[in-house]
């Protein structure tokens, strides 16, 4: 027997594997168990206090799946298959899921919550101070993690501490010279600071009183005033300055007569409007067809470019004679180990027109980012730039299994280099990388920092200033969506379904066609 034969059965009749696959299967066992103990105990108390029992009991019986599972010697491959599920549902399923179900609500800015916490930001947000009514003293206080009003009456030196369930007087307070509550028992009395922290939840905290409501002018001032407007549940309508808000519950809304509504609304289920919103409303439509076929442009010329030269460099230093491939390598990649945010940001400098380092080291006086076709061809350079290190790394990997016989026997035969390569070379290089050509596909059709960050979508034309010229789907979507000064979340779930569609559909068609190409070459 060989030196090599004998090391090669002590190696396998060595218990040690053994023993690192059982230890590695132990830690990893344990970790399972923790993290899902963890999960338990955080997530019990919260949906007690909800009293959502549902929930609690879905959430006790994967509790016991998971601990009977890795507790046991049994069920060896669904201990590995349970964790990947787990974060398959809980970072791809669920989010789309989610998305989906967003699409089909009115859920934005005006409309977060349900009919009851509108009706009270309705009532709370017309409070006005009527002449004569009282004015407090204020100290933000918390108590058992809740926010509290100390309010203090200048004239009886009376301390309240004000909820949204009313007032309660309060014993023992120690008040400083200005007369605001420095101590108070049973409560934490925020500092200015603190309180600063909390200026929105401040502002929106309405104490009921009989004669109306107090609410905070300040950090250190509180006033008693009257709601302008208020609900009638007889008629599900708001009252007040002489008019009628009725409920629309199709829109989430409370309407006049004159079809004028309240700022504030809540969430309801609009069906496919908002689908119907994206097909027929003008602004969203009319550019839909020329934004596409850039988008699609856009991600075609990127994946092609990006492959094209990062191909040819692999195949460069890919051959028997070429020398000096490590400090090649490691130049090559340096654009793909920074990051890209930061080149991006770089890259629109350099393209600036005044002192940017291309016009000035060419002595150009272009316009980049003001011209329609010069910005779609900055955009593209600067991707390519960006993306072809990641073409470069893939395809050397490809090259290093392809067998070198093979092209050496089409040398052999006559045959010349470049119909090798046609012939032998970059159809084994497709087959291996039309996965991820496919993937980069994708990616550069949502690509939305090489826009956001060079042109921010422009240039704009002066009869459409909301879209840009080299606005992809996403770019014109965030904009719609979130650039109005207002967050139309269901919107913007529409836009994305649309996109997932599309990206979908031209995936699906592309993996069946390589498919065919694998079949070919198998």
């Amino acid at each position: 027997m060989s030196l090599d034969v004998r090391q090669a059965a002590e190696i396998r009749s060595s218990p040690r594997p053994r023993r690192e696959l059982t230890t590695a299967f132990v830690v990893s066992r344990i970790a399972v168990l923790g993290v899902a103990a963890a999960i338990l105990l955080y997530a019990v108390p919260p949906l007690v206090a909800a009293e959502s029992w549902v929930s609690l009991t879905l959430l006790g019986l994967a509790s016991a799946v998971i601990g009977y599972l890795y507790l046991t010697r049994r069920f060896v491959p669904a201990k590995y298959l349970v964790p990947g599920t787990v974060f398959l549902i809980a970072f791809q399923v669920f989010p789309v899921l989610y998305t989906v179900s967003t699409a089909f609500t009115n859920f934005g800015d005006g409309h977060r919550g349900d009919k009851a916490a509108a009706i009270t930001a309705i009532e709370t947000g017309s409070v006005r101070q009527a002449p004569g009514s009282p004015e407090y003293g204020l100290s933000a206080a918390l108590k058992d993690d809740a926010l509290v009003f100390l309010l203090v009456d200048p004239k009886t030196k009376q301390v309240q501490a004000g909820t949204a369930g009313g007032l309660t007087p309060v014993q023992g307070a120690r008040l400083g010279v200005t007369g605001k509550v420095l101590e108070a028992p049973g409560y934490t009395v925020l500092k200015t600071q603190e309180a600063a922290a909390r200026a929105k939840q401040i502002a929106e905290l309405a104490v009921p009183t009989d004669g109306g409501l107090i609410k905070a002018n300040g950090l250190s001032r509180a006033v008693e005033g009257r709601a302008a407007l208020a609900y009638d549940a007889a008629c599900d309508c708001v009252k007040g300055n002489g008019d009628t808000w009725k409920a629309d519950e199709s829109q989430g809304y409370f309407v006049n007569a004159k079809g004028e509504h309240l700022a504030q609304g809540w969430q309801v289920n609009v069906g496919v409007a908002n689908f119907a919103r994206v097909v027929t409303d003008p602004t969203l439509s009319a550019h839909f067809l020329g934004m596409f076929t850039w988008n699609v442009a856009f991600a075609l010329l990127s994946v092609l470019a990006t492959f094209a030269l990062g191909m040819s460099v692999a195949l460069a230093l890919h051959h028997p004679r070429m020398r000096g491939t490590r400090i090649y390598r490691i130049a090559l990649i340096l654009p793909y180990a920074m990051p890209a945010f930061a080149m991006l940001l770089v890259w629109r400098d350099m393209f600036n027109r005044d002192f940017g380092l291309i016009n000035n080291l060419f002595g150009l006086d272009v316009d980049w980012m003001g011209g329609m076709v010069s910005a779609k061809a900055a955009v593209i350079l600067v991707n390519l730039w960006l993306g072809f290190p990641y073409m470069f790394l893939v395809t050397t990997g490809a090259l290093q299994a392809i067998p070198r016989e093979l092209t050496e026997a089409a040398s052999i035969d006559g045959a010349p280099p470049s119909y090798a390569f046609r012939k032998v070379t970059l159809p084994l290089l497709l087959v291996a990388l039309s996965p991820l050509l496919i993937s980069s596909f994708a990616f550069n059709f949502n690509n939305y920092n090489a826009i956001a960050l060079t042109t921010d979508g422009g240039p704009f034309p002066a009869e459409s200033p909301t879209v840009g010229g080299t606005d992809l789907l996403i770019s014109y979507t965030v904009r719609l969506a979130f650039g109005t000064g207002s967050a139309q979340f269901g919107l913007a779930a529409t836009m994305s379904v649309f996109i997932f569609a599309i990206v979908a559909t031209i995936s699906a068609i592309t993996f069946r066609r390589t498919r065919k190409q694998e079949d070919m070459y198998a």
